[in-house]
């Protein structure tokens, strides 16, 4: 598996750098933006939310020393 950085062009994704590969290969490909909110959302539903505040969680573990 191969990493690559493309740049979106007229409809088009550009690859920034020379690919070995035949003309017409076909290919499958993961897109991942570099805008970190969007990062951010995209994991949102698979995080567990804590029950309780994480401030109250940490009150609670330093007043039990």
């Amino acid at each position: 598996m191969e990493s690559i950085e493309v740049v979106y062009e007229n409809g088009v994704l550009k690859p920034l750098k020379k690919l070995n590969l035949k003309e017409g290969e076909k290919l499958r490909i993961k897109i991942i933006t570099n805008n970190i909110a969007d990062f951010i959302r995209s994991f949102e539903k698979e995080i567990e939310r804590p029950q309780k505040d994480p401030l109250k969680i940490l009150q609670d573990m330093r007043e039990q020393k």
